[in-house]
Protein backbone atom coordinates (compact mmCIF):
# COMPACT_ATOMS: atom_id res chain seq x y z
CA UNK A 1 0.00 0.00 0.00
CA UNK A 2 2.59 2.26 0.84
CA UNK A 3 4.47 1.33 -2.38
CA UNK A 4 1.05 2.43 -4.03
CA UNK A 5 0.83 5.42 -2.56
CA UNK A 6 4.42 6.85 -3.20
CA UNK A 7 5.22 5.40 -6.77
CA UNK A 8 1.67 5.84 -8.31
CA UNK A 9 -0.30 7.62 -6.30
CA UNK A 10 -2.56 5.30 -5.34
CA UNK A 11 -5.52 6.43 -2.85
CA UNK A 12 -6.62 3.52 -0.08
CA UNK A 13 -9.29 4.76 2.71
CA UNK A 14 -8.53 4.95 6.10
CA UNK A 15 -10.52 1.43 7.29
CA UNK A 16 -8.10 -0.23 4.39
CA UNK A 17 -4.96 0.58 6.06
CA UNK A 18 -6.66 -0.25 9.74
CA UNK A 19 -7.63 -3.62 8.09
CA UNK A 20 -3.73 -3.50 6.73
CA UNK A 21 -2.03 -2.43 10.01
CA UNK A 22 -4.47 -4.94 12.09
CA UNK A 23 -3.27 -7.84 9.92
CA UNK A 24 0.63 -7.12 9.41
CA UNK A 25 0.86 -6.29 13.07
CA UNK A 26 -0.70 -8.88 14.30
CA UNK A 27 1.29 -11.80 11.95
CA UNK A 28 4.92 -9.54 12.76
CA UNK A 29 4.14 -9.37 16.79
CA UNK A 30 3.28 -13.28 16.52
CA UNK A 31 6.66 -14.14 14.20
CA UNK A 32 8.76 -12.20 16.71
CA UNK A 33 6.96 -13.57 19.96
CA UNK A 34 7.41 -17.33 18.67
CA UNK A 35 11.25 -16.91 18.17
CA UNK A 36 12.24 -18.45 21.10
CA UNK A 37 15.87 -18.43 22.62
CA UNK A 38 16.59 -21.81 22.19
CA UNK A 39 16.01 -20.92 18.38
CA UNK A 40 18.12 -18.13 18.63
CA UNK A 41 20.74 -19.92 20.53
CA UNK A 42 20.90 -22.26 17.78
CA UNK A 43 22.54 -19.55 15.36
CA UNK A 44 26.33 -19.43 14.75
CA UNK A 45 26.40 -15.46 14.22
CA UNK A 46 22.80 -14.05 14.47
CA UNK A 47 23.04 -10.67 12.43
CA UNK A 48 19.58 -9.32 13.41
CA UNK A 49 20.19 -5.43 11.35
CA UNK A 50 21.31 -7.81 8.38
CA UNK A 51 18.30 -10.16 8.71
CA UNK A 52 15.86 -7.14 9.11
CA UNK A 53 17.39 -5.23 6.75
CA UNK A 54 16.83 -7.92 4.07
CA UNK A 55 13.26 -8.20 5.12
CA UNK A 56 13.13 -4.62 4.50
CA UNK A 57 14.06 -5.01 0.75
CA UNK A 58 12.36 -7.80 0.28
CA UNK A 59 8.68 -6.02 1.28
CA UNK A 60 9.85 -2.75 -0.72
CA UNK A 61 10.39 -4.96 -4.10
CA UNK A 62 7.31 -6.82 -3.21
CA UNK A 63 5.49 -3.82 -2.72
CA UNK A 64 6.82 -2.11 -5.98
CA UNK A 65 5.74 -5.23 -7.80
CA UNK A 66 2.26 -5.52 -6.47
CA UNK A 67 1.91 -1.89 -6.96
CA UNK A 68 3.12 -2.27 -10.81
CA UNK A 69 0.69 -4.95 -11.80
CA UNK A 70 -2.33 -3.11 -10.16
CA UNK A 71 -0.71 0.14 -12.02
CA UNK A 72 -0.76 -1.95 -15.24
CA UNK A 73 -4.11 -3.43 -14.59
CA UNK A 74 -6.06 0.12 -14.57
CA UNK A 75 -4.32 1.43 -17.30
CA UNK A 76 -4.36 -1.38 -19.77
CA UNK A 77 -7.52 -3.06 -19.01
CA UNK A 78 -7.59 -5.82 -21.48
CA UNK A 79 -4.48 -7.02 -20.10
CA UNK A 80 -4.91 -10.64 -18.99
CA UNK A 81 -3.88 -12.48 -16.02
CA UNK A 82 -1.77 -14.48 -17.99
CA UNK A 83 -0.43 -12.01 -20.21
CA UNK A 84 0.75 -10.63 -16.78
CA UNK A 85 2.19 -14.12 -15.96
CA UNK A 86 4.12 -14.58 -19.06
CA UNK A 87 5.96 -11.27 -18.51
CA UNK A 88 6.39 -11.58 -15.04
CA UNK A 89 7.84 -14.93 -16.19
CA UNK A 90 9.99 -14.03 -19.11
CA UNK A 91 11.79 -11.57 -17.68
CA UNK A 92 12.56 -14.09 -14.46
CA UNK A 93 13.53 -15.96 -16.67
CA UNK A 94 15.82 -13.76 -18.75
CA UNK A 95 17.51 -12.60 -15.62
CA UNK A 96 18.43 -15.54 -14.09
CA UNK A 97 19.99 -17.25 -17.21
CA UNK A 98 22.01 -14.16 -17.51
CA UNK A 99 22.74 -14.74 -13.37
CA UNK A 100 23.65 -18.59 -13.51
CA UNK A 101 25.07 -18.91 -17.43
CA UNK A 102 26.34 -15.14 -18.03
CA UNK A 103 30.10 -16.29 -16.77
CA UNK A 104 31.90 -19.84 -17.38
CA UNK A 105 31.87 -20.18 -13.66
CA UNK A 106 27.86 -19.69 -13.04
CA UNK A 107 25.83 -21.65 -10.89
CA UNK A 108 23.73 -23.01 -13.42
CA UNK A 109 26.81 -25.59 -14.74
CA UNK A 110 26.86 -27.05 -11.88
CA UNK A 111 23.08 -27.07 -11.59
CA UNK A 112 22.94 -29.30 -14.91
CA UNK A 113 25.63 -31.39 -14.09
CA UNK A 114 24.35 -32.16 -11.03
CA UNK A 115 20.77 -33.73 -12.85
CA UNK A 116 22.73 -35.50 -15.01
CA UNK A 117 24.30 -37.20 -12.73
CA UNK A 118 20.83 -37.87 -10.38
CA UNK A 119 17.89 -37.50 -13.36
CA UNK A 120 15.58 -38.30 -10.40
CA UNK A 121 16.49 -34.96 -8.72
CA UNK A 122 15.55 -33.52 -12.47
CA UNK A 123 11.75 -35.09 -12.35
CA UNK A 124 11.36 -33.34 -8.85
CA UNK A 125 12.44 -30.21 -10.34
CA UNK A 126 10.06 -30.17 -13.02
CA UNK A 127 7.65 -31.60 -10.70
CA UNK A 128 8.15 -28.75 -8.82
CA UNK A 129 7.93 -26.06 -11.23
CA UNK A 130 4.56 -27.34 -12.41
CA UNK A 131 2.91 -27.39 -9.31
CA UNK A 132 4.17 -23.73 -9.04
CA UNK A 133 3.31 -22.25 -12.17
CA UNK A 134 -0.03 -23.81 -11.54
CA UNK A 135 -0.17 -21.89 -8.32
CA UNK A 136 0.37 -19.12 -10.14
CA UNK A 137 -2.61 -19.10 -12.35
CA UNK A 138 -4.85 -18.65 -9.32
CA UNK A 139 -2.28 -16.17 -7.64
CA UNK A 140 -2.84 -14.01 -10.83
CA UNK A 141 -6.02 -14.49 -11.39
CA UNK A 142 -6.94 -12.90 -7.81
CA UNK A 143 -4.61 -9.86 -8.50
CA UNK A 144 -6.13 -9.27 -11.93
CA UNK A 145 -9.96 -9.56 -10.45
CA UNK A 146 -9.48 -8.16 -6.73
CA UNK A 147 -6.13 -6.41 -6.47
CA UNK A 148 -2.79 -6.98 -5.16
CA UNK A 149 -3.91 -6.35 -1.47
CA UNK A 150 -6.94 -8.77 -1.54
CA UNK A 151 -3.81 -11.52 -2.96
CA UNK A 152 -1.61 -10.10 -0.35
CA UNK A 153 -4.61 -10.62 2.66
CA UNK A 154 -5.48 -14.37 1.55
CA UNK A 155 -1.26 -15.09 0.94
CA UNK A 156 -0.25 -13.76 4.28
CA UNK A 157 -3.27 -15.24 6.57
CA UNK A 158 -2.93 -18.71 4.67
CA UNK A 159 0.62 -18.82 6.12
CA UNK A 160 -0.60 -17.19 9.24
CA UNK A 161 -3.39 -20.00 9.65
CA UNK A 162 -0.84 -22.85 8.36
CA UNK A 163 1.77 -21.32 11.45
CA UNK A 164 -1.03 -21.16 14.22
CA UNK A 165 -2.40 -25.18 12.87
CA UNK A 166 1.06 -26.29 13.24
CA UNK A 167 1.82 -25.30 16.23
CA UNK A 168 -1.77 -26.33 17.85
CA UNK A 169 -1.03 -29.75 16.38
CA UNK A 170 2.64 -30.22 17.76
CA UNK A 171 1.81 -30.12 21.09
CA UNK A 172 3.06 -26.21 21.18
CA UNK A 173 0.28 -24.07 23.11
CA UNK A 174 0.67 -20.35 21.92
CA UNK A 175 0.43 -17.78 25.07
CA UNK A 176 -1.93 -14.89 25.84
CA UNK A 177 0.06 -12.87 23.95
CA UNK A 178 0.42 -14.90 20.65
CA UNK A 179 -3.86 -15.47 20.54
CA UNK A 180 -3.88 -11.71 21.29
CA UNK A 181 -2.20 -11.47 17.97
CA UNK A 182 -4.60 -13.99 16.39
CA UNK A 183 -7.75 -12.01 17.34
CA UNK A 184 -5.66 -9.00 16.14
CA UNK A 185 -5.64 -10.96 13.06
CA UNK A 186 -8.58 -12.42 12.67
CA UNK A 187 -10.59 -8.86 14.02
CA UNK A 188 -8.59 -6.66 10.72
CA UNK A 189 -9.83 -9.55 8.30
CA UNK A 190 -13.05 -9.28 9.72
CA UNK A 191 -13.66 -6.06 9.38
CA UNK A 192 -12.38 -6.03 5.79
CA UNK A 193 -15.05 -8.38 4.93
CA UNK A 194 -17.43 -6.64 6.37
CA UNK A 195 -16.19 -3.19 4.38
CA UNK A 196 -16.24 -4.98 1.45
CA UNK A 197 -19.80 -6.54 2.00
CA UNK A 198 -21.51 -2.89 2.71
CA UNK A 199 -19.79 -1.69 -0.44
CA UNK A 200 -21.46 -4.82 -2.36
CA UNK A 201 -24.68 -3.39 -0.96
CA UNK A 202 -24.00 0.06 -1.25
CA UNK A 203 -24.12 -0.94 -5.53
CA UNK A 204 -26.83 -3.05 -5.49
CA UNK A 205 -28.51 -0.16 -4.35
CA UNK A 206 -27.59 1.99 -7.05
CA UNK A 207 -27.77 0.12 -9.33
CA UNK A 208 -32.00 -1.17 -8.37
CA UNK A 209 -32.32 3.01 -7.96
Amino acid sequence: MLMGTLVYGIRYTFPEYLCSFLVAGGVSTFALLKTSSKTISKLAHPNAPLGYGLCFLNLAFDGFTNATQDSINTRYPQTTAWGIMLGMNLWGTIYNLIYMFGWPHGSGYEAVQFCKQHPEAAWDIFLYCLCGAVGQNFIFLTISRFGSLANTTITTTRKFVSIVVSSLLSGNPLSTKQWGCVIMVFSGLSYQIYLKWRKMQRQQKKRKA
